[in-house]
């Protein structure tokens, strides 16, 4: 079974992440997706981040209905700094005869070789990955050539399907529904209203 890794801070879940990892499951031929929401992130210091559980709870309100989407905890239980090459570890674990593939972004990939035990991902799962526009793949695909492939990477890099959302402008505009209602899913965005999240 290939199964599709997607991690991130989800601050909050909206409509351009679901499309993301469709998009991913379409291309790459995914059985079923797994959304890990990071506890704390290692790379970014989030602003305004929203608690793991109202996190948690918003990502498994997102995936309600959706066939083949799951949400997991594993990294919200583990505490501490989320590292993929443990949740891999973790997930290999759980799931020994999937072949999972841990998806992310471009400027993550740009910067897979600088992880915490990089050849540990590699090992346990292959990368993909979706490029901002063309010349970026360009980047993407000669950075994966020259540095992650020699450190054993197996990498699929998706053209760019055009999926343009943010989490920040989301957070910045929640009284305005109307401008953000095509990005964000309706139980998601009353659970963020009720929870009085992002209010600052």
């Amino acid at each position: 079974m290939k199964t599709g890794v997607f991690g991130g801070t989800f601050n909050p879940v909206h409509k351009g992440h679901i499309m993301l990892a469709e998009y991913c499951m379409g291309s790459v031929g995914l059985d079923r997706i797994i959304m890990i929401p990071t506890a704390v992130p290692p790379h970014k210091i989030s602003k305004n981040l929203a608690s793991e559980n109202d996190r948690l709870n918003m990502c498994e309100l997102a995936c309600k209905g959706k066939k083949n989407f799951s949400v997991s905890d594993i990294e919200i239980k583990r505490q501490g700094k989320s590292y993929t090459y443990e949740t891999v570890t973790q997930l290999k674990e759980i799931y020994p005869d999937d072949h999972l593939y841990t998806i992310m972004g471009a400027d993550m990939f740009l910067t897979l070789d600088r992880w915490k035990n990089p050849k540990i991902i590699f090992e346990k799962s292959s990368i993909i990955t979706i490029p901002r526009d063309d010349e970026n793949k360009y980047e993407l695909e000669k950075f994966y050539k020259n540095v992650l492939k020699p450190m054993g990477a197996d990498a699929v890099i998706l053209p760019n399907p055009v999926i343009s959302v943010s989490s920040t402008f989301i957070r910045d505009n929640l009284d305005e529904f109307d401008l953000i209602s095509g990005m964000l899913d309706k139980s998601v965005y009353d659970y963020i209203i009720k929870n009085n999240l992002y209010r600052k």
